[in-house]
């Protein structure tokens, strides 16, 4: 069973998401566009579940599926769509789960939702305080309970993102 943790914010993330950006692009050499670290461990500061989330972006989000056996290898298992339609989803790392890998694209409006909630927590600290506080009480209060903890941070997820995504749009 899986342990809901999470943590301070550690330095090593950002490198660790080079390390395995540049595995990714080993794998995809002319299909990945761009890769983004998002998720918590890209936000300086914030309280994160030690798990790196990475977004690349393809051209093709079907040709993906080609490279299952290559990305077992790395690790990781293939999850497909995994409820989020034009998403293809790994993971790495089983019950003690190190990365999510997000594919997405060019052009999926699922993109900039990552980066405007990525973004917006990383300039507005009193916001990024208030998500990461919620985050340790949910992982007190449900330790072995991944459904409830995600279930506990909806409502102030998408407060967040609504905010966000219109302070993106400005620039």
């Amino acid at each position: 069973m899986r342990k809901v943790e999470v943590e301070p914010y550690q330095e090593k993330w950002p490198t660790m998401f080079l390390e395995e950006a540049k595995k990714l692009r080993e794998v995809f050499p002319t299909e990945i566009l761009e890769i983004h670290h998002i998720g918590s461990t890209s936000v300086p500061g914030l309280h994160a579940k030690p798990i790196l989330d990475l977004m690349p972006v393809v051209k093709d989000i079907s040709n993906v599926d080609q490279f299952n056996e290559q990305m077992k290898q790395l690790g990781y298992t293939p999850k497909g769509e995994n409820g989020n339609p034009q998403r293809r989803y790994f993971e790495k790392g089983g019950d003690q789960r190190s990365h999510h890998v997000h594919f997405y694209e060019e052009g999926s409006c699922e993109i900039k939702r990552h980066l405007a909630f990525r973004d917006y927590l990383r300039t507005h600290p009193d916001e990024r305080q208030q998500y990461g506080e919620l985050k340790q009480e949910l992982a007190r209060q449900f330790p072995y309970d991944i459904a409830s903890y995600i279930k506990g941070k909806e409502e102030l997820v998408r407060k967040i993102e609504r905010k966000a995504l219109v302070w993106f749009e400005r620039g």
